[in-house]
């Protein structure tokens, strides 16, 4: 039986002013299968309700806290009460928002990282297996096209054994102490009560962790971490550089910045192997970059009948015709897609496919945590290397 209906989404999060939350919004309702019907957007309720105005959504269900929209939804017939909620607020609220929504029947789509310790990542790991929802993890960049070639290319054998992985992030938007200006989006992600342990590295460093792991399927296993804080007064690091060991014995390296002036949102990665290389950038995220000793480099362009030959998943993220630009939001939009086929798979109590199932979940949020944990001990200590934690 197939699922005959868009999935009803709700929002907490996203109010005036939000950058993430508008993403998610855009990123939902591209593949015409999502409607967003409910809100709290906002701590201040009466901007909750501008944003509901705004979105000229049913005022009744414009909320002015997240419990009064479970509550509420709860009371509506099942067949028009919210099926997910996404969770688009500042770190330290991800936690018990998705855990209240999981216990009370709702699925979650909840932005990264995905709680603010590890502790809280463990339990709402154990709430997400108890309660048998579909939760999803924005890990956004897993979501692009050429991203999910690169995964197939190493799954397949291409590059041989994995020796070596370098994966940079650096931005320069936190080169002077703007939060001090009121910018909202510096505000937050400077401040350890909301932000948690980490900065830079919580903020984008684990896309860094998050992005070597999806497309070589090998796990950190040691850190040797170097955080820096170079804005005066600024409470959580804005550099951060780490080596890396993984469970096959390759080596990597792991840098980002908040500091880079001139940077703008330079994501990028490099895996070497034995046999090939792979080199991928966020800021021309159209293309992959392969390279054979003694042979001309190798550009791999997405749209092409040679990628969908080559990965099934590629060709599923793949919306528009070659030369034809697919990005940020697109890579948003393919990780809802995968997310509200598995979760209508499981409405219709049938099995998700594999290609439907690829997006991050609550085990890469773990991973996310762990990652910062043992980033903030090793920068702390005197050895050399420092396990990744479990």
């Amino acid at each position: 039986m197939k699922l005959n209906r868009k999935l009803r989404m709700g929002m907490v999060g996203g109010g005036p002013g939000a950058f993430i939350g508008e993403v998610h919004r855009k990123a939902a309702r591209l593949d015409g299968g999502i409607e967003l019907v409910a809100g709290a957007f906002d701590i201040n309720p009466d901007k909750s309700k501008q944003m509901g105005q705004e979105l000229c959504l049913d005022a009744k269900r414009v909320y002015s806290t997240y419990t009064e929209m479970i509550e509420k939804e709860l009371k509506l017939p099942a067949e028009d009460r919210i099926d997910f909620a996404a969770v688009t607020t500042p770190n330290n609220w991800h936690f018990p928002i998705a855990r209240d929504l999981l216990q009370a029947g709702f699925h979650v789509m909840c932005e990264k990282p995905m709680t603010l310790n590890v502790q809280e990542a463990r339990d709402l790991k154990k709430i997400v297996t108890k309660t048998g929802k579909v939760f999803g993890l924005m890990h956004n960049y897993t979501g692009y096209p050429m991203v999910k070639l690169a995964r197939d290319m190493v799954r397949q054998g291409d590059l041989g054994n994995i020796r070596k992985i370098v994966v940079i992030y650096p931005q320069g938007w936190l080169a002077t102490a703007i939060e001090k200006t009121g910018q909202m989006q510096a505000s937050w992600r400077t401040d350890p009560k909301q932000s948690g342990g980490a900065g830079c590295m919580g903020d984008i460093g684990t896309h860094a962790e998050n992005l070597s792991e999806y497309i070589t399927g090998l796990k950190i296993t040691e850190i040797c971490a170097d955080l820096t804080t170079f804005v005066k007064g600024r409470r959580l690091d804005d550099d951060g550089n780490c080596l890396l060991h993984f469970n096959n014995g390759a080596r990597g390296v792991l840098h980002a910045s908040q500091i880079s002036i001139g940077e703008e949102n330079g994501l990028a990665i490099w895996i070497y192997g034995e046999n090939k290389s792979l080199e991928w950038h966020q800021e021309h995220p159209n293309y992959l970059y392969v390279k054979e000793a003694d042979s001309p480099l190798q550009v791999w362009r997405r749209g092409n009948g040679y990628i969908a030959a080559k990965s099934k998943a590629a060709a599923r993220a793949t919306r528009l015709p070659s030369g034809h630009a697919e990005a940020f939001i697109e890579a948003f939009a393919n990780t809802y897609c995968n997310f509200a086929d598995t979760l209508r798979a499981h409405l219709a109590k049938t099995k998700p496919t594999d290609l439907e199932n690829d997006f991050p979940k609550v085990d890469d949020g773990l991973r996310g945590m762990l990652f910062i944990d043992t980033l903030l001990t090793s920068a702390k200590s005197k050895s050399k290397w420092t396990k990744m934690k479990r």
